[in-house]
């Protein structure tokens, strides 16, 4: 089962698209895949309709693809959680879970524009497993608990402008990360209990060129324990996005090129579904 919207930005429509392939409209049970609807049971209550076969078969031929969830209140993101990243960005791995912070607008879909900041030279791609929250999680008392708050699993591309983030930071990672559209998410939401996170192959590529291939047993911290770890910092509500890290690949890495106007990522994880993204440089007014 998976979990979309469709529709131009700020006029969406929730729909899933069942086990048989079928896309079907859930209009009937929400108006809105949201935090409010994930908290209310709103996957038991899809599985229950498609159950009953309350659910309309849907034409979404031609639609475009929006984030999954609408309105995240937060984007938690965690840094050099794979040991091969860190490294490649001059670290030793981390021996407490690296946190930071996007903002919320900067969520976009998966096919949308990639928007390169005046001046900017320095764009970089992330793929990276997000893990949408279902419950309202605080001070969870183990990994375990974890698993009562997630709703599920999709793909992530958080965008970094890396002289934003590292030679302009102020000591923060924010400047680098906040970018109008530098988190592409989606194109599906799949529910948490059809999904194993630590056994997920990521990919991108740039212009059709192999960048990052890994995997998700590879994350010095897993899922549960981070979810766990972030709660004791802050509340967790309903419909947040938790960017659980990259692996080794990117630009920092002095390896490749960054972005430039008119590349193309593909980003993609295994069982999630794959991204793709033009890049397009913004000129000042």
């Amino acid at each position: 089962m998976e979990l979309m919207r469709l529709g131009e930005p700020g006029a969406e429509r929730p729909f899933v698209r069942d086990d048989a392939g079928v896309v079907r409209d859930l209009s009937a049970l929400t108006a809105e895949i949201d935090g409010a609807f994930l908290a209310s049971d709103g996957i038991a209550r899809i599985r229950d309709a498609l159950g009953r076969g309350a659910l309309p078969e849907a034409d979404v031929e031609g639609l475009r693809v929006g984030a999954p969830v609408a309105r995240p209140g937060a984007v938690i993101c965690v840094g050099q959680n794979y040991a091969a990243h860190a490294a490649e960005s001059g670290a030793e791995p981390p021996e407490q879970p690296v946190l930071f912070l996007k903002h919320p607008n900067t969520v976009v879909g998966p096919f949308d524009t990639v928007l390169l900041p005046p001046g900017a030279e320095k764009v970089d791609w992330e793929v990276e497993l997000a893990v949408v929250i279902s419950r309202t999680a605080r001070y969870l008392p183990s990994p375990e608990a974890a698993r009562e708050v997630i709703a599920g699993y999709a793909v992530s591309n958080d965008i970094s402008e890396r002289a934003y983030q590292l030679e302009v930071s102020g000591g923060q990672w924010s400047k680098g990360k906040c970018a109008e559209t530098f988190n592409p998410l989606g194109p599906v939401l799949v529910p948490a209990d059809e999904v194993d996170p630590q056994a997920l192959r990521l990919r991108s590529s740039v212009n059709g060129a192999p960048r990052q291939d890994s995997s998700t047993a590879d994350m010095v911290f897993a899922v549960l324990q981070l979810v766990q770890e972030i709660s004791r910092f802050m509340v967790l509500d309903p419909g947040d996005v938790i960017n659980t890290g990259t692996p080794q690949g990117v630009a920092l890495s002095g390896r490749f090129p960054y972005l430039r106007h008119g590349d193309e990522m593909t980003i993609e994880i295994e069982g999630l579904g794959a991204q793709r993204q033009r890049v397009r440089r913004v000129r000042a007014d």
